[in-house]
């Protein structure tokens, strides 16, 4: 009798860890297909078979300390064609990713700011060390939302990060991840590289 914890612990894991890998499944599934819906979107229905990803790690997920950051001026984050959008540095996450100690800063954009879908969106764009050798070499982007701040935490989904649009095509105004939120390790979640040709925009 002494093994059923145990065995219940390990079946227990097990199927936490095929749910997840669901749940990631489903919302990567979710993501493709907004690239159908969005006509503004680079990537057409041909074009998601050169769409790859890491295998889904609940290692990668993590419950960050949130500080709210006062008082904060707003800035000109620069974009990769030259040019610049507006942000402020919303609030500094503090976490621990395979047992090294991180700290980056959520953004909030000024224009999204004032448009109500948008208003609790938070922005959290990062680089690591696969940039250029499995992943894009600009880095990569995370949503998330004001809402989900409880009690000083909020989870962050390194397996739900993004490419930018300018992964695939030209003629598209995607920010530069600042200085501050680049990563010194490697960051084996979420999207790599694309592997189709890169588009230009008309």
């Amino acid at each position: 009798m002494k093994f059923l914890p145990i065995l219940f612990l390990f079946f227990s894991l097990s199927s936490f860890a095929q749910s997840y890998s669901v749940q990631i499944a489903r919302h990567r599934e979710s993501y493709k297909q907004d690239f159908i819906k969005e006509s503004y979107a680079p990537l057409k229905e041909g074009d998601l078979q050169h769409l790859h990803f890491y295998d889904a790690d609940s290692a990668y997920r993590v419950t960050a300390n949130v500080e709210i950051l006062q008082n904060q001026q707003v800035f000109k984050m620069p974009t990769y064609d030259g040019t610049s959008k507006e942000f402020y540095r919303f609030a500094k996450v503090t976490f621990s990713l395979n047992g090294t100690a991180i700290t980056m800063i959520l953004y909030k954009s000024i224009a999204l700011a004032s448009n109500p879908a948008y208003k609790d969106l938070l922005f959290l764009p990062f680089t690591d060390e696969t940039n250029t050798k499995a992943t894009y070499g600009g880095g990569r982007y995370i949503d998330l939302s004001a809402k989900e701040i409880k009690d000083q935490k909020i989870e962050i989904d390194f397996n739900k990060a993004y490419n930018p649009y300018c992964a695939y095509s030209d003629g598209y105004r995607c920010p530069v991840p600042p200085e501050e939120n680049d990563l010194q390790l490697e960051v084996k979640a979420g999207e790599k590289l694309y592997t189709g040709e890169k588009k230009h925009k008309q």
